[in-house]
């Protein structure tokens, strides 16, 4: 495989196709959209959603912790702290801008979200 070369396609999961991205290394990736996509018409909300979540928001950040030196801890914890609270919202550009993210690429069109 080369190595600038992404190779995609999609798995079947209980109906559904869900999008996989491969770069022939360990980086492959799935699409949370075409996830997000089954369980509503309005994936972009349903990730907003599941970015709401302490959990998540505890799971990204030790992700990033682990895989990524150029993370920012801090605005990390000020995510967690807010994280559940009926006002928080967080997008996946939002987090991605705001804390150096690499655990979510974002990419517009057929084969991401926007």
């Amino acid at each position: 495989m080369h190595k600038n070369k992404e190779y995609k396609a999609t798995i079947n999961a209980n109906g559904a196709e869900i999008s996989v991205v491969s770069k022939g290394n360990e980086d492959d990736y799935i699409s949370l959209t075409d996830i997000a996509k089954y369980k509503s018409d309005e994936p972009n909300d349903v990730i907003r959603n599941w970015l709401r979540n302490k959990d998540t928001i505890e799971f990204l950040g030790l992700w990033e912790k682990r895989n990524n030196l150029n993370s920012k801890p801090a605005e990390f914890d000020g995510f967690r702290n807010e994280a559940g609270k009926n006002g928080f919202v967080l997008s996946p550009q939002k987090w991605v801008s705001t804390t150096d993210a690499i655990g979510i690429i974002l990419k517009s069109g057929r084969y991401g979200g926007k």
